[in-house]
């Protein structure tokens, strides 16, 4: 029981306040009073933190030397992050600001990365959105193709007289036997109307998969030109069990509780402000 407890995203919310503004007054590089003026903590971790980075970039550690540079390079930043704030720099500053807002949702963010779904929040996900899951219909298909350009006016009798001789041979007949060279080739698997589209155009992939498997027929016509089909093996849409698209419905979860506890985060934190519009009107 303690350990579902614990799972639940909207439990860590309850306390994400908490941490938020607790963790605001530690050890954050923040500033201490003595006397009138402000003290610029670096921390430890902080000190580790620059460290890593070095190591991380170069391979090796800073020389006390270079340590120190990174360091005062740390406290030029914080000085002059200080001052700008302290001016209303921040103010007017639209990136700025929407970039501020976006740290504060990450934390939510981060929250709702680590929340573990079990299989009935699973299988309750994708009982509710089928359609966001469905598995497409797909389709196998063989071709010969006639480029109309080359054979012009003919085209049309020519891709007549060539399905006779196709329906004649029956399942000897080879794909492409009779035809002209296609650079995508002769033979397709596994194909959705998305890929046939893609490759051979809206009209093609819909009057393809209306066609019933077995025989050949057409033709067909693309932009390329014109089309003999034989369809071998047709795989209706279907919905899939949750093993098979469980990655995807993770991943569909995580996302909702993430814009649900910013939804929850934002409502907590929009209750501590009155606003008043320039119109004179206030915001209740």
């Amino acid at each position: 029981m303690l350990k579902r407890l614990l799972r639940e995203p909207l439990l860590h919310f309850l306390v994400l306040g908490g941490l938020l503004f607790g963790l605001y007054g530690l050890e954050n590089d923040g500033a201490a009073s003595v006397g009138e003026k402000p003290v610029i903590v670096v921390s430890r971790g902080s000190v580790e933190h620059l460290i890593s980075l070095w190591e991380r970039q170069s391979g090796r550690l800073p020389t006390p030397q270079e340590l120190q540079g990174l360091i005062g390079n740390r406290v030029r930043e914080e000085v002059l992050y200080r001052e700008a704030i302290a001016m209303g720099l921040d103010r007017d500053d639209s990136v700025l600001r929407r970039r501020l807002a976006q740290k504060l949702e990450f934390i939510t963010s981060d929250i709702s990365a680590q929340a573990e779904p079990t299989q009935s929040q699973l299988q309750e996900w994708l009982d509710d959105h089928p359609q966001d899951f469905r598995l497409p219909a797909r389709i196998d298909f063989e071709q010969v193709y006639l480029n109309a350009d080359r054979r012009g006016e003919q085209v049309r009798q020519q891709a007549q007289e060539l399905l006779e001789t196709l329906e004649g041979k029956g399942a000897e007949a080879l794909p492409g036997a009779g035809g002209d060279r296609f650079m995508a080739g002769f033979r397709f698997k596994d194909a959705t109307s998305v890929d046939v589209a893609q490759l051979f155009g809206d009209a093609f992939a819909q009057a393809l998969f209306r066609l019933p498997e077995g025989s050949w027929q057409g033709p067909l016509e693309s932009g390329y030109g014109l089309h003999l089909v034989r369809i071998g093996r047709k795989t209706p849409a279907r919905q899939p069990e949750l093993e098979v698209v469980r990655g995807r419905v993770v991943a569909a979860w995580r996302e909702a509780q993430r814009r649900q506890l910013n939804a929850a985060f934002y409502r907590g934190l929009r209750q501590r402000y009155r606003v008043v519009v320039e119109t004179g009107e206030t915001d209740t």
